[in-house]
């Protein structure tokens, strides 16, 4: 049986073999620690019976306006725990806080463009590709940013296409 539960600083001592995937952004603990600090209901654990991770999500809520919005800075499950809807239900989490506590307009997030399975993942759980960041990932590869409208956006303006890629200089951080 998998419980999700909020992440906890005793965790981060012991999800590091769920990073080894060579497609996920690994960050030092400062960082880790700054999300658990500042964005509690962002990060949770997929925990096996008898206390391995299974996977993790961590994000945030940013924006002004209508660009106010839940942002996935990680989401991954570890490959022996893979095709078993854990990363859906991680995803779900975040969605229902951005929706229902921080009533953002969306969520979105970045994905490697080479990562097909990711992409059509995110694809059956409802996002678009909003844009391409050109040399997003360590000035190489080009990342795909993609977004769901939630339930505040009504018209779905947040999740209207770009039609050009863009660099990462032109993006927006708050």
């Amino acid at each position: 049986m998998t419980t999700l539960r909020r992440f906890c600083c005793d965790d981060l001592l012991r999800f590091a073999s769920v990073n080894l995937d060579h497609l996920t952004e690994t960050f030092n603990m400062s960082f880790y620690m700054t999300y658990l600090a500042r964005w509690p209901d962002y990060f949770h654990v997929a925990e096996a019976p008898g206390n391995r991770i299974m996977g993790y999500i961590m994000g945030k809520v940013e924006g002004q306006g209508e660009s106010w919005h839940g942002h996935v800075t990680a989401v991954t499950v570890a490959p022996e725990y893979r095709r078993q809807q854990l990363a859906k239900k991680l995803m779900n989490l975040l969605e229902d806080v951005s929706d229902k506590i921080d009533k953002a307009y969306f969520v979105d997030l970045f994905v490697r463009a080479s990562n097909t399975p990711a992409i059509k993942m995110y694809e059956k759980l409802g996002y678009i590709v909003y844009r391409r960041v050109l040399r997003y990932y360590s000035g190489e590869e080009d990342g795909l940013d993609m977004r769901k409208a939630l339930s505040r956006d009504v018209e779905k303006k947040s999740v209207i296409p770009l039609k050009r890629p863009i660099t990462p200089d032109e993006l927006e951080y708050d």
